[in-house]
């Protein structure tokens, strides 16, 4: 099977600039960053046991996929043909993925992802990625949750906010998926929050921190210990806005109306 056809099967597109969540025009760096990003959500050492196999199978064509889009020639083959070249130097079978990521990829600090979140966070970059992703997947908060860099469920009410008011602005189409998303919904969001501070060791593996970055697991818990009462209190505000009845969803934010 050829990466095209791995890459159908593995990700449900045979584009190697979807697979890896980027423009085709994107420079080689938004390239490296998508492929970082890309490749942190299948990195095998956050699977569980039984889907370590399939993780590491994703793992490796994001790797290959990679290697194609970083590699000029290829690359230029790529565009010009929408094929690539298997018995090429990018795609030898006999290459160690992950050693090949860890090479690109520096071991990150906590230092490191404190001063990255504090440049992105509120960022003209964040607040197009988090409408980026509303667009992307139609309104469904858990999706762009996940899609967002560097935030995790706790920063949900900021999150809503910077939507709200793009709908209200009208950048953004008002979706029934947002708007009328159930209270069920938004707390089984809260309840994710809750289990995070026992998830903190998996998080240091998945961002590829070394052992000695024990303090990762203190900044973790202690971020989830101050945003719980947020979530709370958030909730609470759903609850009184949208009333007590989950069938009946909430009222429209007033905006032009979308799908």
């Amino acid at each position: 099977m050829g990466l095209l056809q791995e890459c159908e099967a593995a990700f449900g597109a045979a584009d190697l600039y979807l697979v890896l969540g980027v423009r085709r025009e994107a420079s080689p760096e938004e390239i490296r960053r998508g492929y970082h990003r890309a490749s942190l959500r299948v990195h095998p050492d956050r699977a569980e046991p039984d889907g370590k196999e399939e993780a590491t199978r994703r793992f490796q064509i994001l790797g290959k996929a990679y290697a194609v889009l970083s590699d000029a020639e290829q690359r230029a083959l790529y565009d010009e043909q929408g094929t690539v070249d298997e018995e090429g130097e990018a795609l030898r079978a006999e290459r160690d993925w992950q050693e090949y990521w860890r090479l690109l990829f520096k071991q990150i600090t906590v230092r490191d992802i404190q001063d990255f979140e504090k440049k992105y966070k509120d960022s003209e970059q964040e607040l197009a990625d988090i409408k980026a992703a509303y667009m992307d997947f139609e309104g469904d908060m858990d999706r762009i949750m996940e899609s967002v860099l560097c935030v995790d469920y706790t920063d949900e009410p900021r999150v809503r906010k910077i939507i709200e008011k793009a709908i209200d602005a009208g950048e953004v189409p008002s979706y029934k998926a947002f708007v009328k998303e159930s209270k069920q919904k938004m707390a089984a969001r809260k309840r994710r929050v809750e289990k995070e501070a026992k998830e903190a060791e998996k998080s240091r593996k998945e961002l590829g921190l070394g052992d000695g970055e024990d303090d990762l697991k203190a900044l973790i818990q202690s971020r989830n210990k101050d945003r719980k009462k947020e979530m709370d209190d958030f909730l609470s505000q759903m609850e009184a806005k949208y009333g007590n009845n989950p069938k009946k969803g909430g009222k429209k934010t007033a905006a032009k109306k979308g799908k």
